[in-house]
């Protein structure tokens, strides 16, 4: 493995751009941590539904952020998890994925002192190295001083039909039209919120993934990894 390569690689883009499937395919080559930054929402989450606190009650959410030691680590069991959640040294991987997180992580990750709490948690572990980290922000607040940022990225309708698929392939009855309706609405809000949002990082790379399958997305930003080891990506860059 060269060793050039960018320690710290951030992936961003909007919801069902196939930025979290990318990630986790690129961590496994370079045998990097896989880093998807919403578990730790979903963690918080699941830590304030155990201690019953009334999840309106954004002071005392925000203060339990600032106290609650959340750590990502590689897989320990091979049961299909992409990595460990442990909050306060508890193996919690598969309990967030329950349904009453599902129903109110969106809720907790709108609280200006959670993100500001939780964005500090995933900078002590990006900061570490060795680390592929996907979310919304990361190269944006989390992580700006990444040597490797990627802006995933597809068209709207691109995505609703992914995500289409998807729910089709699991059994359930869903609606084109709704889902395109829902996620512009989700862009909408992603990209107007205050508090850190949606946008490439003003040196992100932009990778548009519409027609193309996750391999070729791969080799292409498997080629910009190696392109950032050798310092040759000035083409590349957005500007500003």
């Amino acid at each position: 493995m060269n060793v050039n390569l960018p320690k710290i690689i951030t992936i961003d883009g909007p919801a069902a751009s196939g930025k979290s499937t990318l990630a986790r395919k690129l961590a496994d080559y370079l045998g990097y941590l896989f880093f998807d930054t919403g578990v730790m929402y979903r963690a918080l989450t699941w830590l304030v539904l155990q201690k019953r606190i009334n999840l309106e009650d954004k002071t005392s959410i925000s203060k339990l952020a600032e106290t609650v030691l959340i750590e990502i680590t590689p897989p320990s069991v091979p049961d299909g998890r992409a990595y460990d959640v442990w909050v306060n040294n508890q193996d919690i991987t598969w309990a967030i994925r329950q349904p009453e997180v599902d129903q109110n992580v969106s809720l907790v990750s709108t609280y200006e002192g959670v993100r500001k709490a939780l964005t500090e948690q995933q900078r002590r572990i990006g900061l570490r190295g060795n680390v592929v980290m996907v979310g919304r922000d990361i190269g944006t607040v989390v992580l700006p001083e990444a040597p490797l940022k990627i802006y995933l990225d597809a068209s709207l309708e691109e995505r609703a039909r992914r995500r289409y698929q998807e729910l089709l392939q699991r059994g359930q009855k869903v609606d084109y039209e709704q889902i395109l309706n829902m996620m512009r609405e989700r862009d909408r809000l992603d990209s107007t919120r205050t508090i850190a949002p949606l946008k490439p990082a003003r040196d992100a790379i932009l990778v548009q993934s519409d027609g193309k399958d996750i391999q070729a997305v791969f080799q292409i930003v498997l080629d910009l990894v190696k392109k950032a080891s050798t310092r040759k990506l000035e083409n590349y860059v957005i500007q500003k």
